[in-house]
């Protein structure tokens, strides 16, 4: 059974086709503005207008307010709401009913502590995102470092939600970490940028052909 694959931090129509064609389950768009993958509402909308509705558009947010998401889901057909900050579960549980949306909380793994952090919010969200803990830093971003982390933490866990394994990931690395992870699904940023930022569609489309071959 192949693997479902999340392609984020989408800012060009080229990476939005590559990702369409290619099989991605997921779209991601980075509303941080922090980050070199940031779009705006109105970029976002005119990327998501040839998108299929059977691919889930998803939104990330980091620490955002009321009013920065709002603004996000007046313009954009956003499926699922990605919060990559240091929401607790009582915002999680918020937004969800708030907005009227599928929230994927992200959580940042390095150690078994960070894991049993992450249960916390196995009641509030509908899904979770393991990603690898950012560098200490000043500059250091939420997510999209190009960082892994030990696979193996998340696999000896018995998950109640469904979850993602990102941080770090390539379509040569993919068979490695789907193998001791157990993951059903991934996301993948940095790992298939030619630069921050800036996305291959060729390696969008030799990504998602290596999770179809899992």
């Amino acid at each position: 059974m192949s693997v479902s694959a999340k392609i984020c931090g989408l800012s060009t129509e080229a990476a939005v086709g590559a990702a369409v064609i290619g099989g991605a389950s997921y779209l991601g768009f980075n509303f941080y503005p922090r980050s070199p993958r940031a779009v705006t509402p109105q970029q976002a909308a005119r990327l998501c207008a040839a998108v299929p509705s059977a691919i889930a558009r998803v939104g990330l947010f980091v620490d955002a307010d009321d009013a920065a998401i709002g603004a996000v889901l007046g313009a954009v057909p956003i499926d699922i709401l990605q919060f990559h900050g240091s929401e607790t579960p009582e915002r999680v549980a918020d937004a969800r009913v708030r907005f009227g949306r599928k929230v994927m909380k992200a959580v940042a793994i390095a150690e078994a502590g960070d894991v049993v952090a992450a249960a916390g919010y196995e009641q509030v969200a509908d899904l979770l995102l393991f990603d690898a803990r950012p560098p200490r830093r000043p500059d250091a971003l939420p997510g999209g470092n190009g960082l892994a982390f030990d696979w193996g933490l998340v696999a000896r866990h018995s998950w109640r939600l469904p979850w993602m394994l990102s941080g770090g990931l390539t379509a040569e690395l993919l068979p490695e970490a789907v193998r001791i992870s157990v993951a059903a699904a991934v996301d993948v940023s940095s790992g298939v940028e030619s630069r921050p930022g800036e996305k291959d569609p060729a390696k969008i489309r030799a990504f998602l052909a290596a999770a179809r071959a899992l």
